[in-house]
């Protein structure tokens, strides 16, 4: 039997020439780094997401106030991680009745350690004018409404809309309301005569 040749030209095999293994090592290359490259597009938000967002450090961090502009008997709201903060510059009527009804007081000698040492006094401040507390309500976190109004049987302070516990103008709670606590005093300093700093105390004034 006669041997079949092969002798169409276009379809011989041959070695790859110097020029086609060039061609494919820079293939290879370029596929590997390709290749890399959406590895890496991939991990580096997994890797951020388990890092704490500025947003995520900065809800615990301190918080300056200015309250230069706050006037004798107004109150204005901060906010610090997450809670509003109030301040209370009180007028000299209100700091003259603050000693006035502590028989009504549930914990008229702060016994519940709800303010730091430092605010453990008659006007639960560091600075007697102005009153510094959480406005958050102690029996399931509600926002109290602010009644400074003083009427024979009222002597100004707060009253939660939800369930109506009453506070004075220090955030001691009423006999009688459903929250079990004083309103929190959080830690603070005064870093000028009109900056607080909410949430750091470490230079607080005694």
């Amino acid at each position: 039997m006669s041997e079949n040749k092969i002798d169409n030209p276009s379809l011989s095999f041959c070695a790859p020439s110097e020029v086609d293994l060039q061609k494919r090592d820079f293939l290879v290359k370029a596929t590997a780094a390709t290749g890399a490259v959406g590895v890496a597009a991939v991990a580096v938000p997994f890797v951020g997401s388990m890092l704490p967002s500025e947003r995520a450090k900065a809800a615990g961090a301190p918080v300056e106030v200015d309250i230069s502009k706050l006037k004798p008997g107004e109150k204005m709201t901060a906010e610090w991680r997450g809670q509003p903060v109030w301040i209370v510059r009180r007028s000299p009527e209100m700091m003259a009745i603050l000693d006035k009804h502590d028989a009504d007081l549930s914990d008229p000698n702060m016994e519940v350690p709800q303010q730091p040492e430092y605010c453990k006094n008659k006007a639960r401040a560091i600075k007697p004018e102005f009153a510094v507390m959480l406005g958050t309500c102690t029996h399931l976190g509600c926002s109290p409404n602010d009644n400074f109004a003083q009427t024979s049987d009222w002597p100004g302070g707060f009253v939660c809309p939800c369930h109506g516990s009453k506070f004075d103008l220090t955030g001691r709670v009423f006999k009688g309301s459903p929250a079990p606590t004083n309103l929190i005093v959080p830690p603070h300093q005064y870093l000028t005569e009109t900056t607080i700093l909410v949430g750091d105390d470490k230079k607080a004034e005694a």
